[in-house]
């Protein structure tokens, strides 16, 4: 069956991605995220391998715990955001090891990579966990805004051609807003289900209507 390749990460990410050493200052890793508008870099080292990632979630300890007096209690319940709160550099704030993601990796795998570790991008990395760039959330979104011609061509080409050879020419498909509609006759009633599983998994589909009628 001649079903498009998934779309994986190299095709979204973001690269070359911007990245801080170990020794880079605080400030300059904020006036970093604020520039480029992002929530956290990759730390990387002397030849360009992934070492942790500075977040806001690793700074925002500097501001909460500035000047305050904390109980024998609370230093110890906040004792790893006390040492960050007194970090200085990149490598004292970082969260290591850090979450990667490899180039060819498909979008949902990496979607779900995100969810597990509760993150907002993930750095790719090639060889030697070298950062090759940083793909996030937005960037996996992207494959939703694609043209509903083009799904409506890849339905008709690689699901209603295949399962429906007979009947092709009298099932109407259109799409609209990423929603794929199915009308049309079809000898085979077992087939429907698998239509509609094989239209959900395109890239770009974003739901499915099956308006598919058996007929003797």
């Amino acid at each position: 069956m001649p079903v498009a390749a998934a779309h994986i990460v190299s095709d979204v990410m973001t690269a070359p991605a911007v990245a801080v050493g170990r020794d880079t200052q605080v400030k300059e890793i904020v006036r970093v995220l604020g520039e480029r508008h992002v929530s956290g870099v990759p730390v990387v080292d002397a030849i360009g391998r992934v070492v942790g990632v500075v977040s806001e979630a690793d700074l925002l300890p500097k501001e909460e715990f500035r000047g305050r007096r904390l109980t024998r209690f609370e230093r110890i319940r906040y004792r790893s955001d006390l040492a960050k709160a007194g970090g200085m550099t990149a490598e004292e704030l970082m969260s290591t090891p850090a979450v990667t993601v490899r180039p060819d990796v498909t979008l949902a795998q990496a979607a779900r990579l995100m969810a597990v570790n509760h993150v907002k991008r993930l750095p790719v990395v090639g060889d030697e966990d070298r950062l090759l760039g940083v793909v996030s959330r937005g960037d996996l979104l992207k494959v939703f805004l694609r043209p509903d011609g083009d799904i409506e061509e890849e339905v008709r080409r690689t699901v209603v051609s295949y399962l429906f050879p007979m009947h092709a020419h009298a099932i109407h498909v259109s799409v609209r807003d990423g929603i794929v509609t199915l009308r049309g006759p079809v000898h085979d009633t077992s087939l429907i289900w698998v239509a509609e599983r094989l239209v959900r998994g395109l890239e770009g589909v974003v739901g499915v209507e099956t308006r598919l009628i058996g007929v003797g």
